[in-house]
């Protein structure tokens, strides 16, 4: 690392730790870990968004919002009884990348990329020896086909996979669209504008087996379903917000569109 980056660090943790101290800042005192939980998802979404926007200018700004992120908590910690500073952090992280690439800093040869994941795997279950599953390093918090995608993946690291191929893993879709489809024939149609149920029951199992079911066919053809889904989700926002302008330059209330209308004014959108 240059030597002006260092500084750059250091000179950056400085600053958190002066807003931190007596007569620092009243905001950033007053804050602890848990309140700053939504700043930190925050800007990790940002971070995402400037990746996906391939905008070098931004993601330099957000990784430096996230840093801050990660400093303030280093700062917090550092002022608990028995905490630790951002050196500690920095060293524990050092020492696992180290410890879990031995076909780097070590003399193990792997067979590679995947074999790098499955030693990477035997690595951390050796290390955290007081989780009882697999499953326990897999947040519930996640984003839900995010949480679907870690718990497939980590038994499938070690084995087992239950969509163990791509056919298999197309069959798993369409055996869930099947059960999708028998539990749609005993649904009305629902009305103009109506939203979702807020009872669970049967609909709901059967969409849930069936994004399970994509999420392994995701898996399978290598690609993250989350990432797949925002793409899909941002292509149609555009698309709308594009159909909601040319609205706008002919003087249209969407809400007086038939059926018929928005068919036609969609279709005019098609890139």
């Amino acid at each position: 690392m240059r030597d002006d980056a260092v500084e750059a660090l250091r000179s950056l943790n400085e600053v958190v730790e002066r807003l931190r101290a007596p007569g620092g800042c009243p905001w950033d005192r007053e804050q602890t870990h848990r309140s700053l939980r939504p700043y930190l998802l925050e800007e990790t979404y940002e971070v995402l968004e400037a990746i996906d926007n391939a905008e070098p200018g931004t993601l330099r700004e957000e990784l430096g919002d996230l840093l801050l992120q990660v400093l303030m908590h280093s700062a917090i910690a550092m002022e608990e009884d028995g905490g630790f500073d951002i050196g500690d952090v920095a060293g524990d992280v050092r020492a696992k990348m180290i410890h879990r690439h031995p076909h780097v800093f070590g003399d193990v040869a792997v067979d590679g990329p995947a074999g790098v994941v499955v030693n990477w795997e035997k690595l951390k279950t050796a290390e955290k020896r007081e989780r009882l599953s697999l499953l326990d390093g897999v947040p519930a918090a996640m984003p839900a086909l995010a949480h679907a995608q870690g718990v497939q993946k980590r038994p499938a690291r070690v084995g087992f996979d239950e969509t163990p191929t791509v056919p298999v893993a197309l069959d798993a879709v369409r055996g869930a669209l099947a059960r999708v489809e028998d539990v749609a024939d005993e649904l009305g149609e629902a009305e103009r504008g109506e939203d979702w149920a807020s009872e669970a029951g049967d609909p709901e199992i059967a969409i849930g087996e069936l994004l399970f079911a994509v999420v392994a066919l995701a898996r399978r053809l290598r690609v993250n379903p989350e990432e797949a889904l925002r793409g899909r989700a941002m292509g149609f926002a555009s698309r709308f917000r594009a159909l909601e302008a040319r609205a706008r330059e002919d003087g249209v209330d969407l809400h007086d569109l038939s059926d018929s209308d928005w068919r036609a004014r969609w279709e005019a959108t098609a890139p």
